[in-house]
């Protein structure tokens, strides 16, 4: 009836390209044959097992009956005229699930005195086996059946295995494989399962080709009734952290921590380090030699920009290095955080008139992350007029008040007046303004020519121009006598 050389090579196929253990797929066979023939020839209520021997091809099915007394069954209902149960409203009573009543079905339990006739010694809740007639002629319907049985088995242990694969994973760095894009989700082949990254998750302007190799954080791995669910992220801030994990040894070590980061995907982001070892320098060591370790994770995340600071305990000394690379004068703590009532911090901020844009940032962008980084109100004043220029809070919402006489107004204006994307510039038009930009260098190489670098120079020019004169005189007095 079974081909066992066609059955063993796909057992051994299903261990080895899908993770499946060969005891699970047996028990898969065996429940299928046995689903399959209690279909053709049990009983309703019956409880069939079958034992499949994988050296002979034979099959045994067999019969379970679990041993009750009166005490654990249920009443019989009272019948009404036309022999039809009476169905009565018990009431609600909380019972344990081993002391659970159950009702009489002679096709899966036995009275103890009967069992004890078969069995010597028979406890209450015994399983009891009676053989059955062995059949291999199944019909379409219960061939079905075992089919459906079997695929379900193979789903459910498909589940087991990713999941002792990737339950682990959460949290960490994987590498796959781009397969579509569908309703703004990105598929990925992760070789045994299928991730998805969500719209949300994936850095703007980002596109990936199919088959084009991807590294993504996992940031969770659920069971659902479909199958697993594996969600990636490029745009959260542990992903950020996690390649530079994997480029500075010392954050591996832990000789130095990430304390906070704040990102906005695809544009900036900001993070803060703290050295556990004094003698290391926690900003060098993101930073790498001559820069190869940040601008390795800069070229992983397409030109993301990264400042790199160092966290301190000191608030106001956090909250100046944050608004890194503008200088700012002074630091005013106006209010502590308070964590009973939910309120965080506020920092006044004084900048020169020269340091406000780069406090501010385009439309707010470097003050926003440094709220963020920090979790403190932050407004940024004029050192010299004291107005308010901008307002941020760590939830990253900015308020621009910069006057239209200052820097930091009129780039606000020209933000308002411009749309601020991120996009590729036109091909021609960078073309041209190099074509342009290369005329120009044209002619300042013409003027170049003639310029006087030295005293020698000028000195060679100022006889050449009376040699030049005294040959003038010279011819005009010819013309005279002439």
């Amino acid at each position: 009836m079974f081909d066992l050389k066609v059955i063993n090579s796909v057992l051994t196929e299903m261990e080895e390209e899908r993770g499946i253990p060969r005891e699970k797929m047996l028990d898969a066979i065996e429940q299928s044959l046995a689903t399959a023939y209690k279909k053709e020839f049990g009983k309703r209520g019956q409880i069939i097992t079958c034992s499949f021997d994988m050296d002979t091809g034979t099959t045994n099915f067999n019969q379970i009956k679990i041993v009750v007394d009166e005490s654990m069954l249920k009443p019989e209902p009272e019948l009404d005229e036309e022999g039809n149960p009476i169905e009565e409203e018990e009431p609600e009573v909380e019972e344990d699930e081993e002391n659970k009543k159950v009702r009489f079905d002679e096709e899966k339990h036995i009275m103890i005195s009967t069992a004890q006739m078969i069995k010597k010694g028979v406890e209450l809740g015994e399983e009891l086996v009676f053989p059955l007639e062995p059949k291999d002629d199944f019909g379409r319907i219960a061939a079905q059946t075992a089919k459906q049985v079997i695929m379900q088995k193979i789903r459910e242990a498909e589940k087991e295995s990713a999941l002792a694969e990737f339950g682990q994973k959460a949290g960490d760095i994987v590498v796959g494989q781009a397969q579509r894009f569908e309703r703004g989700n990105l598929y990925v082949d992760l070789g045994r399962v299928t991730a998805i990254m969500p719209y949300e998750e994936q850095i703007p302007g980002e596109r990936f080709k199919p088959g084009e190799r991807i590294r993504a954080i996992l940031l969770a791995v659920e069971e659902t009734p479909r199958g697993i669910f594996l969600k990636l992220s490029r745009s959260h801030p542990d992903f950020l952290a996690a390649l530079f994990t994997i480029e500075a040894p010392e954050l591996q070590t832990g000789a130095v921590e990430v304390k906070a980061i704040a990102r906005e995907a695809g544009a900036r982001s900001k993070i803060a380090v703290h050295a556990v070892d004094e003698h290391i320098d926690p900003v060098g060591s993101l930073v790498g030699q001559r820069g190869v370790r940040v601008s390795t994770v800069m070229s992983e995340l397409g030109g993301e920009k990264i400042d790199i600071i160092e966290w301190s305990p000191v608030m106001s000394e956090f909250i100046e290095d944050a608004l890194s690379p503008a200088q700012v004068m002074e630091i005013r703590i106006e209010s502590e955080p308070n964590t009973e009532e939910g309120e965080r911090g506020h920092a006044i901020a004084e900048v020169a008139g020269d340091q406000q844009s780069l406090a501010i940032g385009r439309g707010g962008q470097n003050v926003r992350l440094a709220a963020k980084l920090t979790g403190w109100k932050i407004d940024i004043v004029s050192a010299k007029t004291g107005e308010e220029l901008a307002e941020a809070d760590a939830d990253g919402n900015v308020a621009l008040e910069a006057p239209a006489d200052t820097e930091a107004g009129k780039e606000d204006e020209v933000l308002e007046s411009e749309d601020a994307t991120t996009t590729e510039p036109d091909i021609e038009e960078v073309f041209e303004e190099q074509d342009e930009t290369k005329d120009r260098d044209n002619e300042d190489d013409s003027v170049d020519e003639n310029t006087i670098d030295t005293p020698e120079e000028a000195e060679e020019l100022m006889n050449d121009e009376e040699a030049a004169e005294e040959a003038e005189e010279t011819e005009d007095s010819e013309e005279k006598e002439k």
